[in-house]
């Protein structure tokens, strides 16, 4: 009998009671504004951010409305300017080369390698375009952050990591985001904590994150904030730092704490699942997994495996057949954008040139969701009717 699963690829489990009670506590004070707090008061935003701040070992951190606006937020506090190339990721999602191009700057792509990292080789040959890096740490991988720091300061890029991905990640003992000047987290529902929409942006330093408070529409309220620089760092740059309101609200921040608060928890959830699916695809033929390093603490909120070198026709078999079972699979190397999964050649709005040794990746890059609702037992069925098509359709070619 043919198996069909039949799971919610984009089902997520419910908010912790602890953050609906939280949220209760909100809408009925009817004080939903971040500033709309008593003299003295460190609302649900405010103790949210020193909360991560900790968390993550950060000094400051700033809780807004999007990962996206944290990124825009960020390029802006660092001063990118319109015209200014930004080197990034060519295996990335849209909203990183998008807030690029929304502060008037430039994206330039730098290659991926087989391991879904950053191309180091290539970074180190396009360092001198550019005096920002935005590394997008693509669905969870993380590069040798040690290698990439030292090309970064031997041509003085300043980095901006994108952790949308890895919140709860680290390479060699320090936590994804603390290797770079800035670094943007989401909360969006298919991250790693949920408000709907959300972001946070952390940094060591003062002057960076001064002036992205100011972006945020602090107005003058900055010293309500809860991890946020002394007052001096705001005395020059708050007459000169234009206010792009962005703000989270207490409704949001307050379903995010309890989650923040288990996210080891969840990040050993999620990793016992992404386990069970890696060794149930293992030796699969036609199909290679993306080995992890010993110095990388992953999330395994999503798995990517590569078909190298297979047809088009092929790839959307295994796609369609892995479907009519019930397994949805995203594939990163159609030349149209399909929900998610546009790629570097799909954004015109940042022209390219082609890149042979990258192309061969993405056009490989498969990608499939593990929501916590997910049993093991349902990850091993998933794992069974992968393996069962890919091998079907390779042995057939």
């Amino acid at each position: 009998m043919t198996e069909i699963f039949q799971g919610n690829f984009t089902q997520q489990e419910p908010i912790p009671q602890e953050g609906i009670e939280a949220a209760m506590a909100v809408l009925q004070s009817g004080r939903l504004h971040r500033y709309n707090v008593a003299e003295g008061e460190l609302g649900e935003v405010a103790l949210l951010e020193q909360e991560f701040a900790a968390q993550v070992g950060a000094k400051y951190c700033l809780a807004v409305a999007s990962g996206g606006y944290a990124m825009g937020a960020a390029l802006r506090a660092i001063q990118v300017a319109p015209g200014d190339k930004v080197l990034t990721n060519a295996f990335t999602l849209a909203p990183v080369p998008g807030a690029i191009a929304a502060v008037g700057a430039v994206p330039v792509f730098v290659g991926v390698t087989e391991d879904l990292v950053i191309d180091l080789e290539d970074l180190a040959a396009k360092a001198d375009q550019a005096d920002v890096l935005m590394l997008s740490h693509m669905r969870g991988h993380l590069c040798d952050m040690d290698a990439l720091m030292e090309i970064c300061r031997a041509n003085g890029l300043r980095v901006i990591e994108d952790c949308a991905h890895t919140m709860g990640a680290s390479w060699a003992g320090t936590p994804s985001g603390l290797w770079g000047d800035m670094a943007c987290y989401s909360t969006q529902t298919y991250k790693h904590v949920n408000s709907g929409e959300g972001g946070l942006l952390i940094s060591n330093d003062p002057d960076l994150m001064a002036r992205a408070t100011i972006l945020s529409g602090s107005y003058m309220l900055y010293e309500r904030h809860g991890a946020v620089p002394p007052a001096e760092a705001f005395e020059q740059i708050k007459y000169t730092t234009p206010n792009v309101s962005g703000r989270m609200d207490h409704l949001r921040a307050a379903i995010l704490r309890p989650q923040l608060r288990a996210l080891p928890e969840q990040v050993e959830r999620w990793n016992s699942r992404y386990q069970v699916i890696e060794e149930g695809l293992r030796a699969t033929p036609g199909l290679t997994l993306v080995e992890r390093p010993e110095q990388e603490v992953f999330v395994g909120s999503s798995i990517q495996f590569l078909l190298l070198d297979w047809s088009e026709e092929d790839v959307n078999a295994v796609v369609d057949r892995c479907k009519a079972r019930g397994v949805e699979l995203k594939w990163f190397g159609g030349r149209e954008p399909v929900a998610f999964t546009s790629r570097y050649d799909s954004w015109r709005y940042a022209p390219s040139e082609a890149m042979a040794r990258t192309d061969r990746v993405l056009d490989g890059i498969m990608d499939m969701r593990i929501p916590l609702t997910f049993s093991h037992e349902d990850c091993e069925m998933i794992a069974r009717i992968i393996r069962a098509e890919v091998s079907a359709v390779f042995q057939a070619d």
